[in-house]
């Protein structure tokens, strides 16, 4: 794989990894476009997701230690919303790749992400009762998380709609949501690790130059999408990502229906 093509699905990788966009559905949709194979072989995915890691776990490095330290009932918290995706990855996670991962249906998903997003500003716009991150909140936004296996149903998009509706305030619901990460992603390196040092899946050929490229600009830009996704939950501006997942689905329905990709 070239540098420069490594380094695009590096950005692309980890601005979406944290927007309410859908990683999973962007690479999908800039591998065809830089015609490379998924992920540029399972090594190189591996990789990409451990920039993504690498950016969460230094934008929350404070919270993390602040966390282990005086709030450690979060880390039940936080292992409790991790079981529902767990469990579908590890139960159904081949059947979900083989129904899903051709593209077919980014349309839909990128459609239903922008209407959770639509629905969940709107709800939290509202007078209501906050609550803090419990039990309930948790398997709320686990439930969430395990739907978001499906491309183009964004992984942040989900469980920070979910946070919204179980009644967390906005900032407490995105860093409950990037909190969340930290394990399904982990998870996700361990597991793909595994598939390629059993042999189940092949290792493409890749410089290192390349595989350093597609990690760094994952970790740099995953910071910075960190940032701006915090950004604009306090200031009430999550549709504009809405209006862009419209629009997206949009062009890959009438591209779908005209047969021009």
């Amino acid at each position: 794989m070239e540098l420069w093509k490594a380094a695009v699905l590096g950005i692309v990788q980890g601005l979406t990894e944290f927007l309410p966009v859908s990683s999973s559905g962007h690479i999908i949709l800039f591998e065809k476009l830089l015609r490379v194979g998924p992920s540029g072989g399972m090594f190189f995915g591996v990789m990409l997701h451990a920039g993504t890691l690498i950016a969460v776990l230094f934008a929350y490095f404070s919270k993390i230690k602040e966390i282990c330290k005086t709030e450690r009932k979060m880390l039940l918290y936080l292992a409790l919303a991790t079981v529902p995706a767990a469990a579908v990855g590890f139960f159904f996670g081949d059947a979900v790749d083989g129904l899903f991962f051709g593209g077919e249906y980014l349309w839909l998903f990128f459609a239903l992400t922008a209407l959770l997003l639509l629905v969940s500003e709107r709800v939290s716009a509202k007078p209501r009762l906050l609550r803090p991150a419990g039990i309930k909140t948790s398997l709320i936004a686990g439930a969430a998380q395990a739907f978001a296996v499906i491309p183009g149903l964004s992984r942040s998009g989900t469980t920070l709609s979910a946070c919204l509706f179980a009644g967390m305030e906005r900032e407490k619901a995105a860093d409950f949501s990037f909190l969340m990460s930290i394990p399904i992603i982990a998870g996700a390196i361990f597991s793909e690790l595994l598939k390629v040092f059993s042999g189940n899946s092949p290792i493409a050929e890749i410089s290192w130059q390349s595989l350093a490229a597609g990690t760094l600009f994952a970790a740099v830009s995953g910071f910075f999408s960190i940032k701006l996704v915090l950004k604009s939950v306090r200031s009430g501006k999550l549709y504009g990502f809405a209006v862009y997942l419209l629009i997206l689905s949009a062009f890959l329905l009438a591209a779908r229906v005209w047969h021009i990709v």
